[in-house]
């Protein structure tokens, strides 16, 4: 083989290996976006999670409340 074959042999053996390294590179820029937009939804599920729980503690205080208001009220009948 002549010098200039052997060349051209290396230079397309470099553009296939950047190829690859490219290819490689852009596959995981992809896993790591979805890694990322999991993580967001998982937070944002937990975020959900807690506005539910405060709402259901929100809404037993004041199951709670209007209970002790109608205790007291019919407390100051009986003493009537």
């Amino acid at each position: 083989m002549s010098d200039e074959s052997l060349a051209v042999e290396e230079e397309e053996e470099e553009k296939k290996e950047e190829k690859e390294k490219k290819e490689e590179e852009e596959e995981e820029e992809k896993e790591e976006e979805e890694e990322e937009k999991e993580k967001e939804k998982e937070k944002e599920e937990e975020e959900e999670e807690e506005k539910k729980e405060e709402e259901k503690e929100k809404e037993k205080e004041k199951k709670e409340y209007k209970g002790n208001i109608k205790e007291t009220r019919s407390k100051r009948f009986v003493r009537l």
